[in-house]
């Protein structure tokens, strides 16, 4: 059977979603600047970046102030989501109590998926795959402690030799813990985002799961996300490293902008729209520093868009040179001025 188009609407835990394409969560990078400007391109469903279980239990001040902010604006176009993560069931039940108190979500995800060494040596994250017991229970304690519907997202498997943990984690969630839905990345955790996912064995999962299976992973451009969601049927796609400074990803799958390159006033649009927003959320000498990791994703958008042939000819961004001036400036008006530079005088190219 033919999956339903992408602009369809959804059911997750009982929420409508209006449209099938979503923000993943991102580690260190989902706060609500990124999820709103999903939201903004179209997304009708966004997750955010991972939040310590543990650093809500004890109130952790930076973790209050910074990860669980989200802004109204978010859920105009449809649900939103904190992910957290953490081994213990009832510190779990006392987080997700703390968020559904005071936090304005709609649904808790769990992280039951990521391959990074200081989460899996806490016995969280990608760990669980290997302590099904304890992973039923945590997403338990979520449910229980908050009364919100609750997600999990995993991977396939712990290694990358044939092992299908994650896969049959996922029957269990659902069976035994009431998970309203399942995240799924078709790769192990082993490789981290390398090799090609196993698209089959997702398609697998969503015909046998009774609940909505959201397919990660390999998700980077139109062509291919349309094949990996026509392959798998699932309820929904799931963007993450594909949709890093490329906001227009979720417009053009949703048919609300021609499949084209952004221009570079576009690009150099949005770069402002990050700089500004990220000011308002960690002030300007924090925002500073946390910019850096953002600065690539646009270069590199810019660097296209500006390669592309107009009625001058191709003109050339030194994206190089910006990318290091970049790097070693912490003044957010001095990146603004160097980009806005580097587009006004590329050259044409011989």
């Amino acid at each position: 059977m033919a999956a339903a188009p992408l602009t369809d609407s959804w059911t997750l835990g009982g929420l409508t979603v209006p449209n099938r394409v979503t923000l993943a969560p991102l580690a260190g990078i989902g706060n609500w600047v990124v999820r709103l400007q999903a939201k903004r391109y179209g997304a009708g469903y966004a997750v955010s970046e991972m939040v310590s279980s543990f650093a809500i239990h004890h109130r952790n001040e930076k973790t209050l102030r910074d990860l669980l902010r989200f802004e109204s604006a978010e859920r105009a176009g449809g649900p939103v989501a904190i992910q957290l993560f953490g081994q213990d069931p009832e510190v779990m039940r006392s987080a997700a109590a703390y968020v559904a108190e005071h936090v304005a979500v709609d649904v808790i995800d769990l992280n039951m998926g990521c391959p990074v060494p200081k989460v899996v040596k806490t016995g969280a994250g990608a760990a669980m795959l290997k302590d099904p017991d304890t992973a039923v229970a945590v997403a338990r304690a979520a449910a229980e402690g908050s009364g919100l519907p609750v997600t999990v997202k995993l991977r396939s498997a712990t290694k990358k030799d044939g092992e299908a943990d994650g896969y049959a984690l996922a029957s269990r969630l659902v069976d035994e813990a009431g998970v309203a839905a399942i995240g799924f990345h078709p790769r192990s955790a082993q490789v981290h985002h390398k090799g090609t996912p196993d698209y089959e064995l997702a398609a697998r999962l969503v015909q046998e799961l009774p609940v909505p299976v959201v397919l990660s992973g390999g998700l980077h451009d139109d062509a291919g996300t349309l094949a990996a969601y026509e392959q798998v049927g699932p309820a929904a796609v799931m963007l993450a490293r594909g949709a890093l400074g490329n906001p227009w990803l979720f417009s053009s799958l949703l048919g609300l902008r021609d499949d084209v390159p952004p221009t570079a006033d576009e690009v150099l649009a949005e770069f402002e729209w990050v700089l500004d927003r990220t000011i308002e959320h960690l002030g300007t000498e924090r925002a500073g520093r946390y910019l850096r990791k953002h600065y690539p994703w646009y270069v590199e958008r810019l660097a296209e868009a500006a390669s592309a042939t107009s009625g001058d000819g191709a003109r050339v961004l030194p994206d190089k040179v910006l990318q290091a001036a970049l790097q070693s400036s912490e003044d957010i008006e001095a990146a603004r001025a160097l980009v806005r530079t580097a587009v006004a005088d590329a050259p044409v190219a011989a």
